[in-house]
């Protein structure tokens, strides 16, 4: 079992942030539109099982919905050329 955090790209960053109407987001595509919706339509069972495929995405997703500085934490991620 790896017990690291995956690593949020810039990239997916900006897209967790356009789903949020956050600044810095930026709208994806048509496929990582309904995936996002689909990790934040599911319950737990669920996403768990769509973090075991999508892992950096689930962590992003988790940040934006749980985490009180995590819009703030994906938006330095967006506008970094590095991922964190």
């Amino acid at each position: 079992m790896n017990s690291t955090a995956p690593v949020i790209t810039p990239e997916t960053a900006r897209h967790v942030l356009w789903l949020h109407g956050a600044d810095g987001g930026c709208q994806p595509d048509r496929f990582t539109i309904r995936l996002l919706a689909t990790f934040t339509a599911a319950d737990r069972m669920n996403f768990a099982r769509l973090e075991l495929a999508f892992p950096e995405i689930a962590a992003a997703v988790a940040a934006a919905a749980y985490d009180p500085d995590g819009i703030t934490r994906l938006q330095a991620i967006a506008s970094s050329k590095a991922a964190a």
